[in-house]
């Protein structure tokens, strides 16, 4: 019933239904580009070479229908018409194909065939709904095609192409980022037929049998039924699919590689397609916020496996991408795998930045016993999704729900430990965490410190009677077992607890800290640091019982720029080259004065939930 019902609409009715099903992709609609188009000019004149997607004429066009018609003569009869040169006027919304198509071939090669003088710039064009971005690209200087008097033979072949242009048609209300993205795509591909221009004159090549081809079918439409010229181009023309294969990849999963004359390798990628979380695309500029912001206790954490990931590389990629790509590893922070690797730390961190903007990797906190984890906001829990099933096939005997139920409050995986499972048990536990954060189902809570004195009408005897604010939001104490084992010694992690990573800007005041004494030059120093505060936050401080320490007050003051709640835990360990269970102890000698919360690391939790 429903099939003979969706048979019998009509065409209005079908162009209503598409409309409706594309208002339902409103990302796509700004991030995807309409058309692809390839324009020249030269000594004949402007010329449209090929442009995808290329209209759509129908078989069974009357004889009344193929007469020419002025484009600029109204439509009253309320059907939409369209000729073979792609002028169309339409009382009805236009969709994406239909914006480009309103334009017809010989108008397009005027307005994006630019003057010699835009070569090599950015050129952009707002008509109405659609924007042009291209890159106009210079192949000859315009004096190289006159005629020589003294050689005035006419057999004599002359370049006749002066320059190109691959330009990409947006909607009007494309962001920015995209519209940059599309002009570097397009500045690329330019780059590539240049280099083969004057190579192999492969260019020159292409084109001549492209305009061979549209003359072709331009005599048979003349005596027959109307057809495309560009549908007859792609299957004889290596740039014509090049062009389809780039704009197909760009509507699809944003990752383009192309061989243009199978010899120049174009590879680029949109990451407005690559990046999106819970349906929503992270922007480019909170992306590259985010890589600027990579610390080396960080880790790198492929989405996929070293085997698929590596066969995916060019035969000519950088050696320290393959030993990087090797070595990589949840439980290493990109100190450790630059150690490893054998590579300098900053180009650890170039070669992960590539990695994460390619979407072949993120951006975790290594994997040690004291993570804490939750579900995410954007977690699929269906029971049947594809999700499940691939999750089974991982991990037979484990399904996702039961698995993701475990983190429906925020857990660490110390809290997973039992003595009495074998080691293997434990390495499959962390397998199924890293599978389970590769698929964004799960995010990391770190603990942040924020100094809050009470006020001054308040007694500080009070406070000493509240329980311990080293409690954690989910009521969990900080305190963890330090016993848990991974399994295997290639996927042990490093505990928290045990990191020994330095600061070298921390070792003057780490080392002082050990020799401990109440000389006049530490209490002055503990003076200057205090000195930042109000009188009434240091007098808050200076009653806490741990302040007659000398050496807790001065620790206390070293850490207090640490306690306004933008630094973690973890990263206050590295940078002071502290263990856990130190600043714990610290903590709660000043629990008084100190509010500890937690929540998700900007940086990390990007790949997690993006911004609104």
């Amino acid at each position: 019933m429903y099939k003979q019902w969706s048979a019998d609409l009509n065409s209005d009715a079908k162009l209503m239904w598409k409309q409706s099903e594309s208002s339902l992709q409103p990302n796509g609609e700004k991030t995807s580009p309409i058309s692809v188009i390839l324009v020249s000019s030269g000594s004949r004149g402007n010329k449209l070479l090929f442009r995808y997607p290329f209209q759509k004429i129908s078989e069974n066009t009357s004889s009344a229908a193929s007469k020419q018609r002025s484009p600029y003569v109204l439509n009253t009869s309320g059907d939409s018409t369209e000729d073979q040169d792609g002028d169309s006027r339409e009382q009805t919304p236009l969709t994406d194909e239909q914006l480009v198509a309103g334009f017809s071939d010989i108008i397009l090669a005027t307005i994006l065939a630019t003057k010699s003088d835009m070569c090599g710039k950015k050129f952009e064009l707002k008509i109405d709904n659609v924007r042009f971005v291209g890159h106009p690209t210079l192949l000859q200087p315009p004096h190289s095609i006159q005629v020589s008097k003294t050689d005035p033979s006419p057999k004599r072949e002359l370049p006749t192409m002066i320059l190109f242009s691959v330009v990409f048609a947006l909607r009007a209300n494309a962001d920015a980022s995209v519209i940059n993205c599309m002009h570097n795509l397009s500045r690329r591909i330019a780059i590539a037929l240049q280099h083969e221009e004057r190579r192999c004159q492969y260019l020159t090549r292409e084109a001549k049998l492209m305009l061979a081809v549209q003359d072709e079918v331009t005599t048979m439409t003349e005596n027959g039924t109307p057809q495309s010229p560009f549908r007859q181009i792609l299957p004889k023309c290596k740039l014509a699919r090049d062009l389809k294969e780039a704009y197909d990849s760009l509507c699809t999963t944003g990752v383009v590689r192309l061989h243009i004359n199978n010899w120049l390798e174009v590879s680029f990628c949109l990451p407005h397609k690559i990046h999106r979380v819970g349906g929503k695309h992270i922007p480019p500029e909170a992306l590259e916020h985010s890589l600027k912001a990579i610390r080396p206790y960080h880790a790198l954490l492929l989405l996929d496996n070293e085997k698929a990931l590596l066969a995916q590389l060019p035969l000519d990629c950088s050696p320290a991408l393959v030993r990087l790509i090797k070595t990589c590893s949840a439980v290493k922070n990109l100190q450790q795998l630059a150690q490893d690797a054998d590579l300098a730390l900053l180009q650890v961190f170039q070669i992960a930045a590539h990695l994460v903007y390619w979407g072949k990797a993120i951006i975790i906190y290594p994997l040690c016993e004291n993570n804490v984890y939750m579900l995410s906001p954007h977690a699929n829990i269906c029971i049947y999704s594809p999700l499940a099933e691939q999750f089974a096939l991982q991990f037979p005997g484990h399904d996702l729900p039961s698995m993701l139920a475990k983190f429906s409050l925020p857990v660490s995986l110390s809290e997973f430990r039992n003595p009495l499972d074998a080691p293997v048990h434990e390495a499959q536990l962390i397998q199924m965490v890293v599978w389970m954060l590769q698929h964004r189902l799960l995010f990391q809570i770190h603990t942040y410190v924020y100094l809050m004195v009470p006020p001054i009408e308040e007694e500080p005897g009070l406070r000493e009677e509240e329980p311990s604010l080293v409690t954690r939001v989910t009521g969990r104490s900080l305190s963890t077992p330090s016993a848990l084992s991974f399994g295997s010694p290639s996927m042990q992690p490093t505990s928290s607890d045990d990191m020994t990573l330095t600061s070298p800007s921390m070792d003057n005041s780490s080392a002082e800290l050990q020799t401990g004494g109440e000389s006049p030059l530490n209490k002055r120093m503990t003076e200057t640091l205090l000195a930042s505060l109000t009188e009434h936050e240091r007098q808050a401080i200076l009653r806490v019982p741990a302040a007659q320490n000398p050496e807790d007050l001065r620790l206390f003051a070293r850490l207090l720029h640490y306690f306004r709640g933008h630094h973690h835990l973890e990263e206050i360990m590295y940078n002071e080259n502290m263990r856990r269970s130190q600043l714990k102890t610290l903590f709660d000698k000043f629990r008084s004065v100190l509010v500890i919360t937690n929540h998700e690391d900007p940086i990390i939790s990007l790949f997690q939930s993006p911004p609104e």
